[in-house]
């Protein structure tokens, strides 16, 4: 296997360029009905968002986002918690757009906790994006390293083409991304 990149700010908004970030963002936002993705991300990060939606929704994902779901309250409560709750549970896989924006987000741990415990590791995803695509050390820092990244690679007698790829660090084993959201529970 080749050296993986991250994918990197500029690659995320070269995605967007082609894309209406809205039509994305309320298709992403709406139930999680027939959702397969459940997207985490920092608000920090939204400029971005829509990069990664292309990127997943490309690979055959059908992705949700809490944006502007209709069902959740305006201000945080038992029922928000409960809703996404659900739709981490109704939704395949789980994946975090993860910066170093990532480390402020009071969500993203609670979700990714949630997911956790609900789906295991196998089902969930780091999707870490940096500055420079080859800065990979922040991304593996604590509990993070436990947990498969997407990344651009190439997987030895697979692919002889660069793709999006999930990449297992611990097994240093790869497939495609594609793959992985098509694979059923």
């Amino acid at each position: 296997m080749s050296m993986p990149e991250f994918a990197t700010f500029l690659d995320l908004t070269r995605f967007q360029l082609t894309l209406n970030e809205s039509v994305v963002i309320k298709s992403a936002s709406a139930q999680s009905v027939n959702k397969t993705v459940f997207l985490a991300y920092s608000s920090k990060d939204s400029e971005y968002r829509a990069g990664v939606i292309s990127v997943l929704e490309s690979s055959g994902g059908r992705v949700y986002i809490d944006k502007a779901d209709a069902t959740l309250p305006r201000k945080p409560n038992r029922k928000t918690a409960e809703v996404l709750r659900s739709s981490i549970r109704s939704c395949r896989r789980f994946v975090i757009f993860f910066s170093t924006n990532s480390k402020d987000s009071v969500q993203i741990p609670w979700e990714l906790g949630l997911a956790d415990g609900e789906k295991g590791h196998a089902l969930i995803a780091l999707f870490p994006t940096a500055s420079n695509s080859t800065d990979q050390n922040w991304a593996s820092q604590e509990y993070l390293g436990l947990y498969q990244v997407v990344v651009w690679g190439i997987i030895d007698g697979v692919l002889t083409q660069p793709d999006w790829i999930v990449l297992n660090r611990q097994s240093s084993t790869a497939v495609t991304l594609n793959s992985w959201l098509a694979q059923s529970i």
